[in-house]
């Protein structure tokens, strides 16, 4: 069985941008093969400097996959190579 690869969404309440990034990676984990979970960057000083206004900010395996937008197609392509 193929590991399941770990998502990570930086994002941050009232970010549109944030929300419709969510919904993509919601409807494409029904699909299976990655674990994903959901940052509030407002809720650590470290990670409010980090990220500042560069949210939505998506991970994929502890690096930075993209950044404002996320494409479903390139998402899924990035996730199987």
């Amino acid at each position: 069985m193929p590991e399941v690869r770990q998502v990570v969404l930086y994002s941050r309440k009232g970010c549109h941008l944030c929300e419709v990034v969510k919904e993509s990676l919601a409807k494409l984990s029904r699909r299976g093969g990655f674990a994903w979970e959901e940052i509030d960057v407002d809720s650590d000083h470290e990670l409010r400097r980090r990220f500042n206004d560069d949210v939505p900010v998506v991970f994929i395996d502890g690096r930075k996959a993209f950044k404002y937008h996320m494409d479903e197609r390139e998402f899924l392509r990035k996730l199987a190579s």
